[in-house]
This record gives C-alpha cells, structure tokens and sequence, in this order.
C-alpha cells in the first residue's frame, strides 16, 4: 500500500486576497471570525494573515471590545451559561 503525504492547504491572507473586505471595528462578524470561544486573538500562524494584516486586525479587535461591540471572555457571552450546582 502507498501512503500519500499530508500536505496542508497554503494559507493566504484574507484581506489582502480581497481588497474589498473592509478590516474595521464597526465589523465584528468578521472580527470574530479570528478570536476563539474563551476570546483570545487567534496567531497569525494559525489564520494565515499576513503581519500587516495581524497588527491591524489585533487593533481592530481590541478597538471593538472597549467600544463593547465584543466581548472579552466567553463567561460574559450569552451563548455560554454558567455552570450551576
């Protein structure tokens, strides 16, 4: 039997694939395409952006959660409950 390598699929930067899309604040479906359910900022390593894309993107996050169009934490979301005993 013949094996076949993984190969991943090459990553590429969303933004600069498209220069339409729009890397804003006042956006925060598309910011939370980047951040995980417990709300950390997901590495560029791991997107794909590129390291111009991932600074403004970082920014843009962090502008969203203070003007309270994000959260921070999972806890403060509606989707998550929590636990009772």
């Amino acid at each position: 039997m013949v094996f076949k390598k993984f190969t991943p699929r090459k990553k590429f930067c969303r933004f600069c694939a498209n220069g339409d899309l729009q890397l804003t604040y006042k956006n925060p479906d598309l910011l939370n395409d980047f951040v995980t359910d417990r709300g950390k900022i997901l590495a560029r390593r791991i997107t794909g952006t590129c390291a111009k894309h991932q600074r403004q993107l970082t920014r843009e996050i962090k502008r969203a959660r203070q003007m309270a169009l994000m959260y921070y934490t999972a806890t403060h979301s509606t989707e998550v409950r929590k636990k009772t005993v």
